[in-house]
C-alpha cells in the first residue's frame, strides 16, 4: 500500500470519474496528491474523500487552458512539498456533440484549449519540475478518439490525436532526463461525461464493445498507477488502450 510512499503528484480534472478515482489511487498507495479542477466544489469533495481515508492531499484550483493557472499549480505544489515526481494530465472536455459543419468555432476553440493546449501547458511547467527532482513519470489522458475517428466530436478527436503526439514527442526529448512520458486512451468509461455523449443511454455503446460492457474510473486508475511506478520502467512514449477491445475491431 506504499507505492508511492513520499512522492508528490498532481491529478488534474480530479473532481470526477477518472481523474477523481485516479487520485484516490495514488493516496491510498501512499502519495502526496495534488487534486486539481476547474471546478472547486468537486475538487474539494476529492480532497474531503482522500482525507477521509487518511490519505495526503492538496486541493489547488487551475483551469489548464489558462498558463498563469498552469504555472502557480506547480509552483503552488513544489511550495507544498518541495519536489514533484509524477503527473497525470486529465482534465479534458468532450464540448458539443455535432457533425464536422456543425461545430462552431467557440466549441472548437475550447476543446482544443481544454484538452490539448492544457497537457502542453502542464507538460512545459512539469517537466523542468520533474527533472530538478531527478527524474519523473508523466501520463497524458487521450482517449480511443485519439486512435480511430468518431463521428460528430470532431474537436475532441483532433484534440486526442494531438495528446499522443506531444506524448510521443516529450518522451524523446526527455527520455535521457529521466522522465518516462506515456498516455492511457480510455474506451467509454462510466462518467458524466460518457452520460452527455449517449444522452444517458449507454447500452449501444456496451453492445458494440467486444467485452460487453462499459468500463470502470478504476480500471483506468490502476492502468495509470502502473504506467507511472517503477513496474514499467522500460515504457515511455507509448498510448495504451483501456476500452474493452473496442480499437481491436
Amino acid at each position: 500500500m506504499d507505492l508511492y510512499k513520499n512522492k508528490t503528484i498532481i491529478v488534474t480534472g480530479a473532481g470526477a470519474g477518472i481523474g477523481r478515482a485516479t487520485a484516490l489511487a495514488f493516496a491510498i498507495e501512499g502519495a502526496d496528491v495534488v487534486v486539481s479542477d476547474i471546478d472547486e466544489k468537486r475538487g474539494v469533495e476529492t480532497a474531503r474523500l482522500i482525507h477521509s481515508q487518511d490519505g495526503s492531499c492538496t486541493f489547488i484550483g487551475c483551469d489548464v487552458s489558462n498558463e498563469a493557472d498552469v504555472k502557480n499549480l506547480v509552483k503552488t505544489t513544489l511550495d507544498r512539498y518541495g519536489k514533484l515526481h509524477g503527473a497525470f494530465n486529465n482534465a479534458g472536455t468532450e464540448g458539443e456533440v455535432a457533425q464536422m459543419t456543425e461545430c462552431s468555432l467557440e466549441n472548437w476553440n475550447k476543446v482544443i484549449d481544454t484538452d490539448l493546449k492544457g497537457v502542453w501547458l502542464c507538460m512545459k511547467y512539469e517537466i523542468p519540475a520533474m527533472i530538478e527532482a531527478g527524474g519523473g513519470t508523466i501520463v497524458n489522458c487521450s482517449s480511443i478518439a485519439g486512435l480511430v475517428g468518431i463521428e460528430a466530436i470532431p474537436a475532441y478527436v483532433a484534440s486526442k490525436h494531438g495528446v499522443i503526439g506531444l506524448t510521443q514527442a516529450a518522451a524523446l526529448e526527455y527520455a535521457k532526463k529521466n522522465i518516462r512520458v506515456n498516455a492511457v486512451c480510455p474506451g467509454p468509461i462510466h462518467t458524466k461525461m460518457l452520460d452527455r455523449f449517449t444522452g444517458g443511454n449507454e447500452e449501444p455503446m456496451a453492445a458494440k464493445t467486444p467485452m460487453g460492457r462499459i468500463g470502470r474510473p478504476d480500471e483506468v486508475a490502476d492502468t495509470v498507477l502502473w504506467l507511472m511506478s517503477s513496474k514499467s520502467s522500460y515504457v515511455t512514449g507509448q498510448s495504451l488502450a483501456i476500452d474493452g477491445g473496442w480499437v481491436s475491431q
